[in-house]
């Protein structure tokens, strides 16, 4: 049991009220009647002599009170954070330069520079030919018939646009190749500058995101035509940088081969 002074006591039902109202949005039954009580308590105490001294009020607690109880029930909502972890930023890029022995006009050099990923790899090419510009590039721009002058094709076909940047087209290789099919993206045809691009998209091969551009420039003599094609490809898994880059040097290198041999022999002098 313990005693409160009056002064303290007179306070306390109004603070309570508040106090429950603002936690649990209503009152209880038990502090409407002790409430009652105080009020009753604090009209008799008026009628008492002022010389008389301060009253005290006993408040024994025989069992705990409701009030706590349904306080206790009350649970304050929790928020889940909307936050995503970022993911982390992409790993530095390198870039593919041209043989050193190279020398091409700015804006030629640029298109055969590309960004290059750790698990990647890339190389480019030279190819010389005796035949102007004007006869290599009928064959080079066709991008419905690489049958024409790669030999390791045996069909192609369209699947979807009509020959300029953006048509789709399935090629199916040779017998004796690791690879059975490739569907392929035109990326970059533009007639001013002879430059073709394309990018391997699908298929049933091992040369996954293989990007080439090719592009051709009048020779020294202004008589023939250099071409030139760089590529960037995938490592694929058990393979090094170097076997990958010799295998696909090898396909490229035979391709430019035969085009050279297809424009000399029967394009224009």
């Amino acid at each position: 049991m313990r005693l409160l002074p009056r002064s303290v006591a007179s306070s306390i039902p109004s603070l309570i009220f508040t106090l429950l109202n603002f936690v649990t949005g209503r009152t209880p039954r038990w502090f409407e009647s002790w409430s009652d009580a105080a009020v009753d308590l604090r009209r008799r105490n008026s009628n008492s002599s002022s010389e008389s001294p301060e009253l005290y009020i006993d408040i024994t607690r025989s069992e705990p009170l409701k009030w706590l109880e349904e306080t206790k029930s009350i649970t304050t909502p929790t928020t889940t954070s909307n936050y995503q972890k970022q993911p982390p930023p992409p790993p530095p890029q390198t870039t593919c330069p041209l043989p050193p022995s190279l020398s091409l006009p700015n804006d030629a050099a640029l298109c055969h520079t590309h960004p290059v990923g750790p698990n990647q790899c890339c190389s480019a090419l030279v190819q010389p030919i005796a035949a102007p510009v004007s006869a290599v590039w009928p064959v080079l721009r066709r991008f419905d018939d690489p049958c024409a002058y790669k030999h390791f094709l045996k069909s192609c076909r369209l699947i979807a646009g009509d020959g300029g940047v953006g048509t789709l087209r399935e090629v199916h290789v040779v017998s004796g190749l690791p690879a059975a099919s490739s569907t392929e993206r035109l990326e970059v045809l533009d007639d001013e500058r002879h430059v073709v691009g394309f990018s391997v998209v699908g298929g049933d091969h091992r040369l996954n995101n293989y990007r080439s551009v090719t592009s051709l420039h009048r020779s020294a003599g202004g008589l023939g035509t250099v071409v030139v094609e760089s590529y960037v490809v995938d490592v694929p898994p058990g393979n090094t940088k170097e076997e990958t880059c010799g295998f696909v040097d090898t396909i490229v290198r035979c391709n430019l081969q035969s085009l050279a041999q297809l424009t000399e022999n029967f394009g224009p002098k």
